[in-house]
């Protein structure tokens, strides 16, 4: 066991697989876990600036695919209590998500905010918002996240910290 963990490790670490460790912690984190993926990708940029560009792209896929699995895994659980209750309406819960259907896809421009995004995407998918509109604007708003987070801390944290 302690041998797979370590090869486990070995496989994700950074920077020799940096751009599959970012895919999958931002894979991760965009599926209901509460953890972030932006000092992943902010470290891999900071070791390999030449990565930046890349870094930004991978991070936005893993992350719109996980925005992906929380639609579907919404989508399956709308259907799941509607077939467990008969497919009524409750007036409350129509009147809380009343907002989010107005707005439609475009709410998922949201899905990069911190706490809020993930169930967002859950969200929109147990409304049975169009899933292609919903997963365009979902990369949209978190590439625009990596992009401005990862060039802000950059701009932040300039210099070289090695203790040469």
């Amino acid at each position: 066991m302690e041998a797979w963990i370590h090869q486990l490790l070995h496989t994700l670490s950074l920077p020799e697989f940096g751009l599959s460790t970012v895919f999958v912690v931002a894979l991760i984190s965009a599926t209901l876990l509460p953890m972030g993926s932006e000092p992943v990708v902010f470290g891999l940029v900071k070791l390999n600036p030449e990565l930046f560009w890349p870094a930004v792209v991978v991070a936005t896929l893993g992350n719109t695919l996980g925005g992906a699995i929380d639609w579907w895994m919404g989508y399956g659980a709308k259907s799941a209590l509607d077939k467990y209750r008969g497919a009524s309406a409750d007036s409350q819960h129509a009147r809380a998500l009343r907002w989010l259907e107005k707005l439609g896809p475009k709410a998922c421009l949201l899905s990069w905010l911190p706490g809020v995004g993930d169930p967002l995407c859950a969200v929109a998918g147990w409304l049975r918002l169009a899933f292609w509109p919903c997963l365009m604007y979902m990369a949209i708003g978190k590439f625009l996240r990596y992009l401005l987070m990862t060039a802000g801390l950059l701009w932040v944290f300039p210099q070289d910290w090695s203790l040469t």
